[in-house]
């Protein structure tokens, strides 16, 4: 019996994030935060992919070590407790109102859970990055599916995949995309 091909890439997508973190975080409590992040996103990335759900024993615990680590490194109590009630916010009422227009689910829970998870590890404005650049690379596949005939209007992407890429994006880049977007008002 051999070795899957998903163990090597894991864990060299593992190390590369860790590398990345050490490399581009100051020394201090908020590597440790990003790096414990990293392992949970990489995590859910993984399992939303192959089985299309978000563990409430990975999100929720993940929201709580997120808003402790907030005591002691940024984003801060305060804009840890902003992220956690505008990710999970802001998705719960998406969630509800395509519930109320089609009478059907079209967002799982653990996407919400999730969002809330990165906002009290990232804050209020890189959940916001993370949302928008989850939703763009979530539509360019979900329109490069349709286009290829591999799904239709209702098949389920696993979004919590594209979250996990927004919030490493966001992690990086998500200060100078910040400061891009203010730059038009």
């Amino acid at each position: 019996m051999g070795v899957s091909w998903q163990y090597p890439l894991v864990e060299l997508m593992t190390s590369a994030l860790f590398l990345l973190v050490v490399w581009r975080t100051p020394m201090g409590p908020l590597v440790a935060s990003r790096l414990i992040l990293v392992c949970i996103l990489i995590a859910l990335f993984g399992i939303d992919l192959e089985h299309q759900i978000l563990p409430n024993s990975i999100t929720l615990p993940g929201i709580v070590i997120g808003l402790l680590f907030s005591v002691i490194a940024p984003p801060g109590v305060k804009d840890a407790l902003i992220g956690v009630a505008i990710g999970g916010g802001m998705l719960y009422a998406i969630a509800y109102g395509y519930y109320l227009w089609r009478r059907e689910e079209g967002m799982g829970m653990g996407d919400v859970k999730m969002l809330a998870m990165l906002g009290a590890f990232l804050g209020w404005k890189a959940v916001l990055v993370t949302l928008i650049l989850a939703s763009f690379a979530g539509a360019f596949i979900g329109l490069g599916m349709m286009s290829l005939q591999k799904g239709g209007m209702k098949y389920a992407l696993p979004f919590g995949t594209f979250l996990a890429l927004g919030a490493v994006a966001a992690m990086f880049a998500g200060d100078p995309l910040i400061a891009w977007y203010a730059e038009f008002f």
